[in-house]
């Protein structure tokens, strides 16, 4: 017998009061919103055992995206936050030794932002402990079925996505 999870109690409390309520769009709906505040409390758990708050954590990681060095403008358009906002973050990430601000090599108007070892450290940490959570997760599926999933998920995005709605970064 298949084990059951608190989806499927939901699903039966709310199917006699709404009978045309279609029991797996319910419960697939039910189960990503559920899996979803999983992952948002480990990611909250992870930054607070890093010491880092959801901002922080979002320039660092929009900053390696980047190769660990950007300009504060291009953080500025990745985070879509006013330059002014960009500028408040790196002066908080400077002052705790996460990030390094350094004139450019390329033009003296410049300046370039660069991880430090110890900014690249706690953001992997972070990283690895949500990865962990995931791989977890989701190794309860073999390899054929993460890729079902992940193609099934994508043909819900795109519909989604095609439909006013935004791309999530």
């Amino acid at each position: 017998m298949e084990q059951r999870d608190w989806t499927d109690g939901h699903v039966e409390r709310w199917k006699p009061v709404l009978p045309d309520l279609d029991p797996d769009v319910e419960g697939a709906v039910t189960r990503m919103k559920k899996l979803s505040v999983h992952l948002r409390r480990v990611r909250e758990q992870s930054l607070a055992d890093f010491d880092l708050d959801r901002q922080e954590f979002d320039t660092l990681h929009k900053l390696a995206g980047r190769g660990g060095t950007a300009a504060p403008s291009e953080l500025a358009a990745d985070l879509d936050l006013a330059p002014a906002s960009v500028t408040g973050r790196l002066d908080a990430l400077e002052r705790r030794g996460l990030v390094r601000r350094t004139p450019s090599a390329t033009d003296r108007r410049r300046v370039d932002v660069a991880l430090t070892d110890e900014g690249r450290s706690t953001w992997l940490g972070a990283m690895d402990v949500l990865g962990h959570e995931e791989y977890r997760l989701l190794g309860v599926l073999d390899k054929d079925e993460r890729t079902l999933l992940n193609d099934m998920l994508r043909r819900i995005m795109v519909v989604a996505e095609g439909r006013g709605g935004a791309a999530w970064d």
